[in-house]
């Protein structure tokens, strides 16, 4: 068996999440795990840079990420071809898709080495850009792919799309197409619904749109979602971002269809994956500080058991 490698990157912008990653470095190195860093983020004694390339995963047993969920859908773009799981240690604000918090540095880093961690896939979607029949651009998000006006002074006005059939006509400031991870994200800032990510769906959701039908939908993983731009003189230009990172101009009368992702990104999780859902409603806890204050649990099934 060859010697074990993990990829380290972190948040460059964060002089907290560079020394988190220097000491994360260093303590994979004693502990004999090959290190590899990006070469334009930080450099550690022992470790190996390499290009922030499509390469720079291959082979790697995990992605360590030190920063927020954007430093983490940043390393997607990494580990994500090369079928490698990714763990964040939050530095952001709030930090959703982080499994770990820096005063837990250390036992993070050791339960890693020890092989302590579960593997989840969490669904992408694919996102097609067509103008004028033939495909602009292709690429792909973990989150979402968000269509939005490009002035903010005008709306744009679409035709949304579900499975080869129009739905409603929209005039909005824009469309978040979701996967289930992404429903924390952008699409509930926009009023859609949190999806436990164990759950298969797509999401689509409205951002202020004028009219009578525009609820948030959830529909079959299977789907296929469509936006498609109304040419008309009154409307501005629209653009389409994938995970808030990868940017694209959309023409006149632009078609955007979304669907489940051939890929998924695989999470690094450090708990057991039958306590997934629990885990779940747990991180929702305390990364909103929802209030729980009362809640007394199954309290007669205790009662049951010492009758």
């Amino acid at each position: 068996m060859g010697q074990r490698t993990v990829l380290v990157t972190a948040h460059t912008g964060k002089p907290t999440a560079l020394r988190s990653a220097r000491l994360v470095a260093e303590r994979l190195t004693a502990a004999g795990v090959a290190v590899r860093t990006l070469a334009t983020e930080f450099s550690s004694p022992g470790t190996e840079a390499v290009p922030a390339s499509a390469e720079a995963a291959e082979g790697a047993e995990l992605v360590i990420v030190l920063g927020g969920d954007g430093a983490l859908l940043r390393a997607a773009e990494l580990s994500r071809p090369a079928g490698v799981p990714l763990i964040g240690v939050n530095h952001g604000h709030v930090g959703f898709l982080a499994e770990a918090e820096p005063d837990g540095l250390a036992d993070t880093v050791g339960r890693l080495v020890a092989g302590q961690y579960v593997v989840e896939e969490r669904m992408t979607i694919d996102v097609t850009v067509r103008g004028n029949g033939s495909v602009v651009a292709s690429t792909w998000a973990l989150n979402e792919a968000t269509v939005e006006k490009a002035a903010r002074e005008r709306m744009v006005e679409v035709i949304i799309e579900v499975d080869g059939r129009p739905l409603s006509r929209w005039g909005c400031d824009g469309v978040v197409c979701s996967t289930p991870t992404g429903s924390t994200a952008y699409a509930f800032s926009a009023g859609g619904p949190v999806v436990w990510p164990e759950v298969e769906a797509l999401l689509m959701v409205p951002i202020s749109a004028h009219a009578l039908f525009a609820p948030p939908m959830v529909v079959s993983p299977r789907s296929v979602l469509a936006v498609e731009l109304i040419v008309a003189h009154e409307t501005s230009g629209a653009v389409m971002w994938c995970d808030g990172r990868r940017k694209v101009d959309l023409p006149p009368g632009a078609r955007v269809e979304v669907r489940r992702g051939a890929l998924p990104v695989l999470l690094a999780r450090l708990q057991a994956p039958e306590a997934s859902g629990s885990g779940f409603t747990d991180r929702l806890v305390a990364k909103f500080g929802l209030p729980v204050a009362g809640w007394r649990g199954r309290t007669w099934e205790d009662a049951g058991e010492h009758a």
